[in-house]
């Protein structure tokens, strides 16, 4: 990355007026929904900012399971017979269109796995609803697997980060 970033939670001195993704939802969720959700304690949301203090990109973590017969056998294989497993959600992941370009996007989604890696509270996998096939493909490129029958929802076990992020 020709930019230097740093990555924090969310705060309410976060000036988030000025972000644009281009994609409305996403857009409209981190303006409006995601202080809230942070408020509740049904989300954690973490920002890029540049040196400015511009917000150059945000991603949403959460809890979540994934059921174990919805795994594929060979990751299945290799877990205890409980009905599911602990895992982390990403729930959003956007880029501002003034930073895209720029592998920025990957390096918020190498914080997430790190931060998922190093939590103190156990997590078999980071999961993702990609939005469509495009999103998909970016997670599949950086080793996520698709479930069989849900090729939109994707998961990645912790288990293959946590080397890297010691």
């Amino acid at each position: 990355m020709a930019r230097q970033f740093s990555v924090g939670a969310l705060d309410a001195q976060c000036d988030k007026s000025g972000f644009s993704c281009g994609v409305a939802p996403l857009d409209n969720y981190f303006r409006t929904q995601a202080g809230q959700d942070i408020r509740r304690r049904v989300a954690a949301c973490f920002v890029a900012r540049d040196a400015a203090g511009k917000i150059a990109g945000y991603y949403t973590l959460a809890a979540a399971s994934l059921l174990l017969n919805e795994l594929p056998d060979a990751q299945a294989k290799k877990l205890p017979r409980y009905p599911s497993v602990p895992a982390v959600r990403m729930g959003r992941l956007a880029v501002d269109q003034a930073f895209k370009g720029q592998g920025l996007g990957a390096a918020l989604l190498a914080d997430a796995l790190g931060r998922a890696a190093r939590a103190e509270i156990a997590a078999y996998a980071l999961v993702v609803d990609a939005k469509d096939a495009q999103a998909a493909d970016f997670y599949a490129h950086h080793g996520f697997i698709a479930l069989p029958d849900r090729p939109l929802f994707l998961f990645l076990p912790l288990s293959s980060v946590k080397d890297l992020v010691k």
